[in-house]
């Protein structure tokens, strides 16, 4: 399970830390072409959105690296289920159907959720 884990997790902390230093380092212009909501939300909002990825990321890698507060990993993963339900809702609100690397976010942090209830 640890190894299942580490590769699931490795995978999903790795795209949220590219994804959320965008959203940290890019402009409203930059990040527009790929991220068309960005155009209704304040960029301080974007912004938080970013750091609170690029959080969870660290999240779900370094506790069960370390050994210490572990149970850090089980809450990121479940807030990166929580974000992806509330970004697949904005999707769907705004008339975008293309919510399928939304749901397969979910579908991996409910995975990693899952892993991560073996070793804790």
């Amino acid at each position: 399970m640890n190894i299942a884990y580490g590769i699931v997790a490795g995978l999903l902390a790795l795209f949220y830390l590219y994804a959320g230093g965008v959203k940290v380092a890019r402009s409203r212009e930059q990040l527009r072409p790929m991220m068309a909501w960005v155009d209704s939300t304040p960029m301080p909002a974007v912004r938080a959105v970013g750091v609170t990825e690029v959080l969870g990321a660290i999240g779900l890698v370094l506790p069960p690296l370390t050994g210490v507060a572990s149970w850090l990993a089980l809450a990121a993963a479940i807030g990166f289920v929580v974000l992806q339900i509330g970004a697949t809702g904005v999707h769907l609100r705004r008339g975008d159907r293309q919510v399928a690397l939304n749901i397969s976010l979910l579908l991996a942090a409910a995975a990693t959720t899952w892993l991560a209830t073996a070793w804790l």
